[in-house]
């Protein structure tokens, strides 16, 4: 853990002096505020909550987190460095961790710098802050279910424009079996366990329930799941890597 610490480290300064970083969060406050207060009509609404923002973070990660997550290995490759990162005396597992953690850190800053929405909503209702809390907590877990794709396809990929694509595919796939009703798939119609596994499947379904304020042990279970799964499978590319 200590050595994925210091990567952890090394990692944020280097984010701290990335032009792109503060690209990223300017470019995600801007489209969080505007769907709040122009698409969401959060002050016609005359509802206290955030649901226009919990509504459209799904896409704005889809469309956003592949442009952090490249940056995680196929930054390395292109700079040179990866090589010297996998001579150091550390197992991959903790390197990996290290750079999905410090990643992750960033997209957790960027979703905190929301925050003076809550407060506006506090100013102009009496939210349920509690639920509230808890639509954060999901939506940073949704966020590193993003991201730990992002950082193993960035470790098979061979430059910036692959990853990023891939990335943003791979999340497509996770998110579109929670997108058949919506497209007119008649789901219904499929036995239930088929449907059930369709529910379980989608990013989408999981992260709708912290939306409503609702902690459930399976939507926990599941991103955990997820973000194990893609850093595991991250590890095992980047020992591939290591090979050949």
């Amino acid at each position: 853990m200590r050595q994925s610490l210091i990567i952890l480290k090394r990692e944020l300064k280097s984010y701290s002096l990335t032009s792109a970083t503060y690209i990223y969060i300017a470019v995600f406050l801007a489209t969080s505020g505007i769907s709040c207060f122009y698409f969401g009509s959060l002050f016609e609404r005359n509802i206290a909550n955030l649901n226009p923002l919990f509504d459209i973070i799904p896409w704005l990660y889809l469309l956003l987190i592949p442009a952090i997550a490249t940056s995680t290995w196929a930054e390395e490759r292109k700079s040179g460095s990866i090589e010297f990162l996998l001579t150091l005396p550390i197992n991959s597992f903790q390197v990996v961790m290290g750079k999905f953690l410090a990643a992750w850190t960033i997209l957790g800053l960027s979703l905190l710098l929301t925050f003076p929405l809550a407060t506006t909503i506090n100013y102009l209702g009496e939210p349920d802050n509690t639920a509230l809390y808890i639509g954060y907590l999901g939506s940073w877990l949704l966020a590193g279910a993003y991201l730990s794709i992002g950082c193993c396809l960035s470790a098979l990929a061979r430059d910036h424009l692959t990853a990023f694509i891939s990335t943003f595919i791979i999340g497509l796939v996770f998110m579109i079996p929670n997108l058949l009703p919506a497209l007119d798939v008649p789901v219904a119609s499929l036995p239930r366990w088929l449907s059930a596994s369709f529910d379980s499947i989608g990013l989408i379904s999981h992260f709708d329930r912290f939306s409503k304020g609702v902690i459930d042990l399976r939507d926990l279970l599941y991103f955990f799941a997820m973000i194990s799964a893609w850093l595991i499978a991250t590890t095992a590319v980047i020992e591939l890597k290591k090979a050949e």
